[in-house]
């Protein structure tokens, strides 16, 4: 497989370049106003491009020193399996790894979209079970 050159930035995606990708992975349609704020309240983020164009993104929320949700890691379908992935995934961590608290351990969360646990186990994440149990609700 031909290696993809690609640049990879230290910011946020557009709400435009959020939308595209979410969307292109199948995550359903994406309310712009709401992903606006949201973008917006982000601790960190990074986006993946070729010539301009998004083939990729991540971001964390959370608190800044303890807490931090690994989000939207989302790669176009075309290039996924070519290490863009890997690349989004080694800077959120080193970006976590540099902002939490010298003296204290740091909590990580994220989920993973059906299929791609695989993929996120190689940086160190696992099912909590039966030890812990991940719960979510989500308000519509």
């Amino acid at each position: 497989m031909e290696k993809v050159n690609y640049t990879i930035s230290e910011r946020m995606p557009t709400v435009l370049e959020h939308k595209q990708l979410w969307e292109s992975v199948g995550w359903g349609s994406l309310n712009t106003e709401m992903s606006e704020r949201s973008l917006a309240a982000s601790l960190y983020g990074v986006t993946v491009t070729i010539d301009g164009a998004p083939i990729g993104m991540g971001r964390i929320v959370g608190d800044g020193v303890l807490y931090f949700y690994i989000q939207d890691v989302a790669v176009l379908p075309s290039f996924q399996g070519q290490g863009v992935g890997k690349a989004i995934m080694r800077h959120l961590l080193t970006y976590i790894e540099k902002r939490r608290h010298d003296d204290g351990i740091a909590f990580i969360g994220l989920f993973a979209a059906e299929g791609k646990t695989e993929f996120y186990e190689k940086f160190g994440f696992k099912n909590g079970f039966p030890q812990m149990t991940g719960m979510l609700t989500v308000l519509d």
